[in-house]
């Protein structure tokens, strides 16, 4: 699993992408993926870790799991 920053993430069409760290390049980012009760958003700045996955179009995050939601262990 990876842990990377939300660069940017739009509402309204549902899509963003994450700066991975130590990593160059952007992953895509779809609110569907999101795991989190409510409302899926996230924020620019946030912490998140995510799977990473090849597609068509480039990498694309799956499974994303922003920091301060994942349950104490």
């Amino acid at each position: 699993m990876a842990t990377g920053t939300v660069k940017w993430f739009n509402n309204a069409k549902g899509f963003g992408f994450i700066c991975p760290e130590g990593e160059d390049g952007d992953v895509f980012a779809h609110y569907s993926t999101i795991q989190m009760d409510g409302y899926r958003t996230l924020k620019a700045g946030q912490q998140v870790n995510f799977e990473v996955e090849e597609g068509p179009k480039g990498y694309h995050a799956s499974v994303v799991t922003p920091v301060e939601a994942q349950p104490a262990k």
